[in-house]
C-alpha cells in the first residue's frame, strides 16, 4: 500500500488527529500560556466549529494544533499540507512548487510560499560541534545562481557562495556566505568545528591554517589532478555537493539570494537524516515546525 494512500494525506479530520499525535505526543498544550493539563483544556464541537479547535481552561483563548507553528494561518487544507511535507522530505533532489502545486491542485502562489514553509520547518541551527577527537571534518565551497547586480566581476565573484562542512560521520553543515576568503571562512569553522578534529579541504589558500586552531589539517591537490590519498579526500563533501546542485539546477532553477539559507537547510535536513525512512523523516521535518512562523511579506519574491 502507498504511503499517501494514508487517511491523514485525504481526510481533515484524520489530519488533525496526526499532527496531533506528531507534534502533542502527551496531549494539547496549549501555545498561548504552555497549559499542558489535559482536563483544563477542553475540545469545542458544533456544525459551524473549525476542526480541531481547542479551548484552555486557563488562558481562555482558543486554538488549533497548527497554532504557534509554520502551518498557522495558511489557508490550504491541512492534509494537502502534510502531503507537501512527505513530498519535500522524501525527493532527494527536492521538488518544485510548480510540481506541488500540480499535484496538490493548488495555486503556484500557494505551493511556493507551502515550501518555504516547510523549509523553515526543516531549519534545525545545530549548535553542538562537528566532529570531535579521531573524527575527520571536510570542508569545501560551492557557487550557486547569479547575484542580481549587473557589475562585472572576476572569477566566481558573480555567484553565491556556500560553504558546507560535513563530518563523516555523517552530519552536513551549510552556509551561505558573503565570500570564501580566510574572515569569511574562519568564524564559521571555529563556531561549528571541535578543536579536536582533524579537517580535509582543497589546497585553497584561505585554509593553509588551520592547522595552528584544529587538531591536524591536510589536503588534496586538485589542480595537480590528485583526488585522495588514503583517508585524504573530499569525497563525502563532492558527494553533498552533487546531490545540493542537481537540485539546485534541475529542479528549482532559480534561487533568490534571501531564501538560499532555506534551500540550504532544505538539503542539509534531507541528507542528515537520510538514514531513516521517508515517513520517519516527514515526522522529523514536522517536528520542526513548532515555534516557528514565516509571513508571505518576509518571503515573497521570484524564486521556482
Amino acid at each position: 500500500m502507498s504511503v499517501l494512500s494514508k487517511p491523514y494525506f485525504h481526510d481533515e479530520a484524520a489530519a488533525f488527529a496526526y499532527l496531533e499525535s506528531v507534534l502533542w505526543p502527551n496531549g494539547p498544550v496549549c501555545p498561548h500560556c504552555g497549559n499542558a493539563d489535559a482536563k483544563r483544556i477542553y475540545e469545542l464541537k458544533g456544525k459551524t466549529t473549525r476542526l480541531g479547535l481547542k479551548k484552555c481552561g486557563e488562558c481562555r483563548k482558543p486554538f488549533t494544533v497548527k497554532v504557534g507553528t509554520v502551518f498557522e494561518s495558511a489557508h490550504i487544507p491541512l492534509h494537502k499540507m502534510l502531503q507537501a511535507v512527505y513530498l519535500l522530505a522524501c525527493s532527494k533532489k527536492g521538488i518544485s512548487a510548480h510540481q506541488l502545486h500540480r499535484v496538490l491542485e493548488i495555486t503556484y502562489k500557494s505551493a511556493w510560499f507551502l515550501a518555504h514553509r516547510i523549509r523553515e520547518a526543516m531549519r534545525t541551527g545545530g549548535l553542538a560541534p562537528l566532529g570531535g577527537l579521531g573524527e575527520i571534518v571536510e570542508v569545501d565551497e560551492t557557487f550557486i545562481g547569479k547575484k542580481s547586480d549587473k557589475a562585472k566581476r572576476r572569477g566566481y565573484a558573480h555567484k553565491h557562495a556556500v560553504l558546507t562542512l560535513v563530518s563523516r560521520a555523517g552530519e552536513a553543515r551549510s552556509f551561505h556566505v558573503d565570500g570564501t576568503s580566510t574572515k569569511d571562512v574562519m568564524p564559521i569553522l571555529r563556531a561549528n568545528i571541535a578543536r579536536e578534529t582533524k579537517i580535509v579541504t582543497d589546497e585553497a589558500g584561505q585554509y593553509k591554517h588551520l592547522k595552528r586552531e584544529f587538531a591536524g589539517h591536510d589536503f588534496v591537490r586538485h589542480g595537480q589532478g590528485e583526488y585522495g590519498r588514503g583517508e585524504i579526500h573530499t569525497n563525502t563533501i563532492e558527494g553533498y555537493f552533487s546531490i545540493f546542485k542537481r537540485g539546485m539546477k534541475g529542479v528549482y532553477q532559480h534561487c533568490g539570494e534571501k531564501h538560499l539559507h532555506r534551500y540550504l537547510a532544505e538539503f542539509d535536513f534531507r541528507y542528515n537524516r537520510r538514514h531513516v525512512t521517508d515517513s520517519e523523516r516527514a515526522d522529523l521535518a514536522l517536528g520542526g515546525a513548532v515555534g516557528k512562523r514565516l509571513t508571505y511579506r518576509h518571503s515573497s519574491a521570484a524564486s521556482i
